[in-house]
């Protein structure tokens, strides 16, 4: 049995996702070296930025694009584009306390997201 939602993910929003990730996982290692005390930075790390990169991936099919040309040539370029980014940027280190100030808000954002999507496609889902 499959179940999809009627809803399909917003083009701006899943510009936003491999960003998105990266930020709530950096946030998570900025207070995680701040509670240990281990660390003071954070290094800004492709493996991170590439995973984010694969989450939108993932996720690209479910997106509403405007133009059926979009789904090959915008989002391809688009990622290759991101991932190149988190390598060249991979050797940057930001501050523990920044990493976090930014990163969990993104992550509790995202976690109130999923939990109201969650609910709506409860609400709207169909199974076939």
């Amino acid at each position: 049995m499959f179940c999809t939602s009627e809803r399909p993910m917003n083009q701006h929003m899943w510009l936003a996702v491999p960003f998105l990730f990266s930020a709530a996982v950096f946030g998570l290692m900025g207070s995680a070296g701040l509670v240990t005390a281990s660390w003071t930075t954070v290094p800004l790390s492709p493996v991170v930025v590439g995973a984010g990169v694969a989450v939108a991936a993932a996720v690209s099919g479910g997106v509403r694009w405007k133009r059926t040309w979009q789904r090959t040539w915008l989002r391809w370029p688009y990622l290759a584009a991101v991932l190149v980014l988190g390598v060249v940027e991979g050797a940057v280190e930001v501050p523990a306390m920044a990493a976090t100030v930014v990163g969990l808000p993104v992550l509790l954002g995202l976690a109130f997201q999923a939990l109201v999507q969650n609910d709506e496609s409860r609400q709207t889902t169909k199974c076939r």
